[in-house]
């Protein structure tokens, strides 16, 4: 016997409905089951004859529903037929709008629709993570960074030679100076009219080390200016944009052959490139403070260009930076927060440069410095090689950054202000703008002269957009990490090798110096190829005074006469002027050759030693000559 209801409520449609033997609805309460078309009678359960059911599904008298269950008023339950929630297809949970609730009395229903669901379905996030900053992300980049500055350590470290000529002089000038100021020691030469930075800064601090620690502790001095550089970096670059570029970027700059030898190099050039970036990072992290704030860069910036005056190149950069950075969170105020800072900077600059005897060093070595003979092809050449990588990484950053802002892969970034792409465009052309200003530079000088050291400070700028441009790179949730790794690791080889062959350009001096050791003392005259290596070496037995070097050569013989250049050279050999002649080949060839062919036949001098070495370029050996009449 069949029957249908007279009332049909659909209910929501179950995708797996079909799948369940019982049929019926899924939900968090368990199998439901599903409408029933009609009631039939089980076979083994036969109607009485006598008892008719009646169409509303009323319970035959004969039948006592149990206690435990109360049937619904709309239909009967069987005599016999025990109740199961999965087989018995009309009986349904309080809180389910089926129809047989149509037939529930009104009281009943009101209880029903008043009942609290057992389970309550949590609101789906948009995103699955936060874009804002936590201690987790946080801790988690700063360890990342910590083993980039691992890497740029050990590269660093791993680099070995005796001192280059430019170190041994600048440590030499600082001992000078320590003397000069602690005790009043007179100067041997006037460091400032010729030296690239002022000598009482980074020569005197450097020194300072050296006396504790020799010239290792003086390397370790810049490399702890190096670390720092890129740490500066990573924090400015995740101000501007996030931490995975500011960790890329951070990666690339600490991999170049600038940094790893600049990072184990007793120069002025790691503290100044620290003292650029500690500028730059207190003009980024000023945006949002008071206009004021910015002048605090001043003092800094300043005193970079103190350190090593080539500075001064990037001092327009750190002027701009401060406009773009302050415009999206202070708008025309940030014409004012420019304005603060070139001023602030442009009174210190004049304050320093009329204030102290440092304006003919700036101009020899800078402004009115002499022009090389080294082609625009060749110097550009050199450039490529030793930035080339990574500033094109930047560049490519740059157009990616101007054409799609959102540096954020939530879609809530979607919803985000950004800034413009006039603004985009400018800040890339800033930061990628600045990597040329070295190589520009030195092509108007026609010198490769320090030129690997220079690219390093335009790096530093355009690490930012390289960070970008590697983030774009491996694309969202990291599609690509292999284009990423791939770029890193040539980054890495390319550098590894460059500074491996940048450390050993000068011949290792160990044995000459012991050979000239018991050679030298307070009274002699001496002449070398690189006189500052022994002067710095045997500080304790000659001074700079001593020593005449490869250049600028002037001599006046016994007869009173004035000799200056090759002529100077003959002269002062033919009259047994000095007392020891070292010479190596390396530093200047042709004034060596005139040197060794003024010797030949020479009744003054005898050959001491010929000490064989080997360089990056080939191989070599240092000549000494010591005077015997």
């Amino acid at each position: 016997m069949t029957s249908r209801p007279q009332y049909y409520t659909p209910e929501p449609y179950d995708p797996y409905a079909d799948d369940e033997p019982q049929g019926g609805w899924f939900n968090s309460d368990g199998y439901i089951p599903s409408q029933p078309q009609g009631y039939e009678v089980p076979q083994a359960y036969e109607v009485p004859q006598a008892y008719e059911v009646p169409q509303a599904y009323e319970a035959p008298q004969a039948y006592e529903v149990p206690q435990a269950y109360e049937a619904p008023q709309a239909y009967g339950t069987p005599e016999g037929y025990d109740y199961d929630p999965r087989t018995y297809p009309y009986q349904q949970p309080a809180d389910q709008p089926t129809f047989a609730l149509q037939t529930v009395p009104e009281a009943e229903a009101e209880t029903a629709e008043e009942a609290e669901p057992g389970y309550h379905v949590p609101a789906t996030p948009e995103v699955g993570w936060d874009m804002a900053a936590s201690r987790r992300r946080a801790w988690v980049s700063r360890a990342v960074l910590l083993f980039v500055l691992a890497v740029q350590a050990v590269l660093s470290l791993r680099l070995a030679n005796s001192a280059f000529q430019d170190e041994a002089l600048y440590l030499s000038a600082g001992h000078a100076e320590l003397q000069h100021l602690l005790h009043g020691t007179p100067l041997p030469v006037n460091y400032a009219a010729y030296f690239s930075g002022s000598p009482q800064l980074y020569p005197v601090l450097a020194a300072a080390v050296d006396d504790r620690f020799g010239l290792a502790g003086a390397r370790t001095l810049s490399l702890a200016f190096m670390l720092g550089t890129t740490a500066l970096l990573y924090s400015f670059t995740r101000r501007l944009f996030n931490e995975r570029a500011a960790l890329a970027g951070a990666a690339l700059f600490a991999v170049v052959q600038s940094t790893v030898v600049m990072g184990y190099f007793a120069t002025y050039d790691a503290a100044a490139v620290f003292l650029l970036a500690l500028a730059t990072w207190i003009v980024v992290r000023t945006d949002r403070a008071p206009v004021a704030a910015v002048l605090l860069a001043a003092p800094v910036a300043v005193l970079a260009v103190g350190v090593k005056y080539a500075s001064a190149l990037y001092l327009p950069t750190i002027v701009v930076l401060a406009l773009l950075t302050g415009w999206p969170h202070k708008g025309g105020k940030a014409f004012l927060r420019m304005l603060l800072l070139a001023l602030g900077i442009g009174a210190l600059l004049a304050a320093g440069m009329y204030g102290t005897d440092l304006l003919a060093g700036v101009r020899q070595t800078t402004t009115d410095r002499d022009h090389g003979s080294d082609g625009a092809a060749f110097l550009l050449q050199r450039s490529a090689e030793w930035g080339g990588l990574m500033f094109l990484t930047a560049v490519g950053g740059a157009l990616s950054y101007v054409r799609r802002s959102r540096m954020n892969e939530s879609p809530l970034a979607q919803r985000l202000g950004n800034p413009g792409w006039r603004w985009r465009a400018l800040l890339g052309l800033l930061l990628c703008g600045t990597a040329l200003l070295a190589p520009a530079y030195q092509v108007h000088l026609g010198t490769v002269v320090s030129l690997f050291k220079h690219v390093g400070f335009g790096l530093l700028f355009a690490a930012p957009m390289a960070g970008v441009g590697v983030t774009r790179l491996i694309g969202a949730h990291f599609r690509y990490p292999q284009l990423g790794i791939m770029l890193w690791t040539a980054t890495l080889c390319l550098g590894i090798s460059q500074a491996d062959w940048r450390f050993g350009v000068w011949p290792d001096s160990a044995k000459m110096i012991q050979v000239i050791d018991s050679h030298v003392d307070r009274t002699g005259h001496y002449m070398a190829s690189t006189p500052e290596v022994p002067v710095y070496y045997l500080r304790e037995r000659t001074s700079q005074r001593q020593w005449q070097g490869a250049f600028a050569m002037e001599y006046t013989d016994r007869k009173g006469r004035h000799h200056v250049g090759d002529a100077g050279y003959r002269a002062a050999l033919r009259d047994g002027a000095y007392d020891l002649i070292v010479l190596d080949g390396l530093t200047n060839p042709r004034v060596d050759t005139v040197v060794a062919d003024a010797l030949k036949g020479n009744a003054h001098y005898r050959l001491l030693a010929d000490l064989p070495f080997r360089n990056s370029s080939g191989t070599g050996h240092y000549r000494i000559w010591v005077k015997t009449s």
